[in-house]
């Protein structure tokens, strides 16, 4: 009877439980998929190390205050720190800079899909560092259509650009760089000690945002002009939305649908990131990012088992 009754969660939990996790689901992967766009935006009037100083501290200082009604304030163990900063480094402060850096070459919604390779990079570490995470058929299946998307996104010239050291290849290389961060971040994540979420993410907030501080001040200096208004309203809503905001919606789904249900917004942020830079920003969609799209989705229907997942079977 217990066993059935823990099958019976498992299952509620892999389908999303709630109706409104549903809700919530969409809602983060639209909130995600404005950030390339709001980056794009906020790149107009400032440099991209200090864009992501500026919306690490906005999202701090919200989050900072908000830990203390919800949750009692910060972490009190130094090993809960420890992991905090592990988690801010490989998910915050190092893969914020390559994208934002990487959009200085890049339209958004291009970057945008480089980030659906994540839970490949994701499924392949956990292969070899978590206990009970092995690659199946279908995994490796997965991987290998993703990975001929990737092929199709990069393009044909793509070794003669890195070659030759053009700002272009560079830039995918490092949106590369930034999946293999979250997909570390995710596995330090793991090994994280139990404690309160939103304590956790308040604190991994403020040690990513002295260390985005620092590279900015380092690399570019001191701001030497206010941005446009627009640019303004652009990081105010990229710390409200994508970084902060975002964080306490994923959370939420994360307690009340699990990490399996949550794995679903992988499909939608790429989709909604070539969405936005298109419809908000003029950017053209090639034949070729479309291609690479399709198959990148594809690749993560299969590895996942989406239709199962969808359906709220145990994967």
């Amino acid at each position: 009877m217990q066993g059935s009754t823990l099958s019976r969660k498992l299952i509620a939990m892999n389908h999303g439980g709630d109706p409104l996790n549903w809700v919530r689901l969409a809602a983060l992967g639209i909130i995600w998929g404005t950030a390339f766009m709001l980056v794009e935006v906020g790149l107009e009037d400032v440099e991209p190390f200090t864009l992501v100083a500026v919306r690490l501290t906005l999202a701090a200082l919200i989050l900072w205050p908000l830990s203390y009604p919800l949750c009692g304030g910060l972490p009190k163990r130094a090993i809960v720190w420890i992991f905090a900063g592990g988690v801010a480094v490989l998910s915050n402060a190092l893969p914020f800079a390559l994208l934002t850096w990487a959009q200085t070459y890049l339209t958004s919604g291009v970057a945008g899909v480089f980030m659906a390779f994540m839970p490949f990079m994701s499924l392949a570490m956990s292969h070899f560092l978590i206990v009970g995470e092995r690659m199946t058929a279908r995994n490796a299946t997965g991987l290998g259509i993703g990975f001929c998307g990737m092929l199709v996104l990069f393009g044909a010239d793509a070794l003669r650009q890195i070659a030759a050291g053009e700002g272009t290849a560079l830039a995918q290389i490092a949106c590369l760089g930034a999946t293999f961060c979250y997909a570390t971040g995710s596995i330090v994540m793991k090994r994280a000690p139990e404690t309160r979420p939103i304590a956790f993410g308040a604190a991994t907030m403020i040690l990513a945002a002295i260390m985005a501080v620092v590279i900015a001040y380092t690399v570019e200096g001191a701001p030497q002009a206010m941005p446009s208004a627009t640019s303004t309203l652009a990081l105010i809503a990229l710390a409200i939305g994508p970084t902060a905001g975002a964080l306490l919606l994923m959370l939420r789904i994360l307690k009340s649908a699990g990490p399996p249900f949550l794995s679903l917004v992988n499909y939608q942020v790429p989709v909604w990131a070539v969405i936005f830079g298109a419809v908000f920003l003029g950017e053209q969609v090639s034949p070729r990012l479309g291609i690479a799209l399709a198959m990148v989705l594809l690749g993560l229907a299969v590895s996942q088992n989406l239709w199962a997942r969808m359906r709220g079977r145990p994967v």
